[in-house]
Order: structure tokens, then sequence, then C-alpha cells
């Protein structure tokens, strides 16, 4: 009966451990130069997940795949960086066909450090701003209209509290589904007056916890040129 008790309990212990345990991927993202790169999203795309990097241009994720495939948008270019199989990934970014990416130990060596409060999940689109202006419209809402899946507008012409724009869908009949509106990292009342080209690039998060309840309807984050 021991024997049985014993055995059952190395059972137990040996599955919280494993559905407890995650595995940290911490990386560096550089430029041709050597120099950090920072607040640049780095995207996993078989998940959607994404972490952001600091002004130290690190950035931590968790589980990473052994063939998953990192995305990097930096001045409306988008370099994939295959993971094949790395624990960690030291990033220089020459141009878009010229990327070298290598393990690094320290950086494995550095554990959870690059991943604490970096890491977020969602799916997001981005569309550059000479998409937009390639468009025909003048105005950032017109332009973004039908060209992002899941985003509905509902526009009187103008960009006050009247106009309807849900990226999730109504999702009640009483509160709000208006979804966050982010300017260079400034969180900002409503699109007006941002000229569309001053826009380096859109995005648009289905999931933004990333801000706190206030994404809770999901955001659409505008970068402009001067922000680089």
């Amino acid at each position: 009966m021991r024997v049985i008790i014993f055995i059952a309990c190395f059972i137990l212990y040996s599955l919280g451990i494993g559905a407890q345990k995650s595995v940290p991927f911490n990386g560096l993202l550089l430029d041709a130069s050597g120099k950090a790169i920072k607040r640049t999203r780095v995207y996993v795309l078989s998940s959607g997940k994404y972490a952001i990097t600091n002004k130290k241009g690190q950035f931590g994720l968790t589980d990473i795949k052994y063939d998953d495939t990192l995305k990097i948008v930096r001045k409306k270019k988008e370099y994939i960086v295959p993971v094949l199989g790395r624990k960690s990934l030291k990033i220089h970014l020459f141009d878009v066909d010229h990327i070298m990416a290598e393990e690094d130990s320290v950086l494995i060596n550095w554990g959870y450090g690059y991943v604490s409060r970096r890491e977020y999940t969602g799916v997001s689109n981005i569309i550059s701003g000479e998409e937009l202006r390639n468009s025909g419209f003048n105005d950032i809402i017109s332009a973004l209209q039908g060209r992002i899946p899941g985003l509905s507008i509902v526009t009187n012409g103008r960009y006050d509290e009247s106009t309807d724009i849900t990226i999730r869908g109504n999702r009640s009949f009483s509160a709000s589904s208006t979804p966050l509106f982010v300017l260079d990292n400034v969180v900002i009342p409503s699109l007006e007056g941002i000229n569309l080209f001053d826009v380096d690039y859109i995005e648009i998060l289905k999931d933004a916890s990333a801000y706190g309840s206030g994404g809770a309807n999901g955001a659409i984050i505008i970068h402009t040129r001067s922000s680089k």
C-alpha cells in the first residue's frame, strides 16, 4: 500500500511540475552599428503573442517552439527571424535581406530576467502609412475602412463620440465598445486632428490587455514618423 501511495504522489508531483514549468526565451535586438533598438515589438507568428524591447533592446518570451518564427516590424519594414531550435537570440538588423541572429549563452543564463511583464498575448494587424495613403483618402478612419478584419466603423464624417468604432464587436448593450486610441505611446481621446501623412504605421490590437482595463475593447495604435 505504501508503494502505491508513493507512486501516486510521485506521478502527481511530476504532473504538477510539468504543468507549471515554462521555458524562458531571452532576446536582444540591435541595429547595424550594435546600438539597442528600443520600444519595438517582436511577434511570435504561430501564437500571436509578442514582447516589447526595453531601452537596452532586451525582450523576453516564454515557450518558444523549435520551428517558431519571430517577426519584427521597424520603420515600415518586416524582419523575419526563424528560431531554428535556439534558446535565445541576439539579433542584428542590417536590412530585410541581411539579418544576423545567433544564440547567446549570456541571454540563456538570464532565465526569466527579460520575460517579466514584457510578454503579451493577442492577435494584431499592422498596416503601413504608405498603404493607407495609397487608399486615396485623407483621413485615418476612411483609409482603414475595409482593410482590417473585424474592424467596424460607422461614422458621420467626424471623429467625435458619435463615431462608432469597434474591433471586437459590440460586447455590451450599455457599456462602450470603443477601442483605446494610442498615439506614439500616449493614450488620446479620439483620432481627430491626426495627419495621415505623418503616420508611419498603424497597429490594431484585438487584445490590448497590456494597456490595462482601458484596452478591454482592443486598441488602435498610431506610430508617426517623428517617433522613430
